[in-house]
């Protein structure tokens, strides 16, 4: 029987690792050595160094994300807004998905399964954010969930993993109110958050 906490040292450690080193660099003996477990213990788990990355990339996407139900779109848009920039604001998160994202250019293996990985995981938060805002009457009962995952997720990601530019509460309010618009909500007072995302 495998043991938790071996896994558990062995998936941190791996996150750690490729944080430091990039994917092409990563090693399963490093991984192992800063684990502090043996090779065999890994391949035990893992048959290879992309099942290793894959699988736990991929659980690290399913991450649990907060009922995104405020009772109002831009308040929706404001809390997932709060969420997503402090997960790409990570520091590992921050390191890894460019690392990852140019691997995926040159690895077809590894660009498919980030591609079901990531595209299934944003249509499942987008859908229910455009579909509650539906059943309000916010939005247009045509408004397309993948666009809103586009305009949430694209400028966060620009900003924090891109240009590497700090969000301010301003700025951030005024995303609310653009996204909310462009996604064809009536124009209103920008949304205020009660508490600050940070920079």
């Amino acid at each position: 029987m495998l043991r938790d906490d071996i896994t558990t040292a062995i998936r941190r450690a791996l996150m750690q690792e490729l944080a430091a080193v990039g994917y092409g660099r990563l090693s399963i003996e490093a991984v192992a050595r800063r684990a502090g477990v043996s090779k065999t213990a890994i391949y035990r788990r893992w048959s290879s160094k992309p099942d290793l990355v894959l699988e736990i990339v991929a659980a690290a996407a399913q991450g649990k994300v907060p009922a995104l139900d405020t009772g109002s779109l831009r308040g929706d848009l404001a809390l997932l807004f709060q969420v997503v920039s402090r997960a790409l604001r990570h520091p590992l998160a921050s390191q890894i998905i460019p690392d990852l994202l140019a691997e995926a250019a040159r690895n077809p293996t590894i660009d498919q399964t980030l591609q079901q990985v990531l595209r299934a995981r944003q249509q499942e938060i987008g859908g229910q954010l455009v579909r509650r805002a539906v059943q309000r009457g916010e939005l247009p009962a045509d408004a397309d969930p993948e666009v809103a995952v586009d305009l949430i997720v694209g400028p966060l990601y620009w900003r924090l993993a891109v240009a590497r530019t700090a969000l301010t509460d301003s700025y951030l309010d005024n995303l609310v109110e653009a996204v909310a618009v462009g996604l064809g909500a009536k124009s209103g007072v920008p949304h205020q958050r009660e508490t600050a995302v940070g920079t």
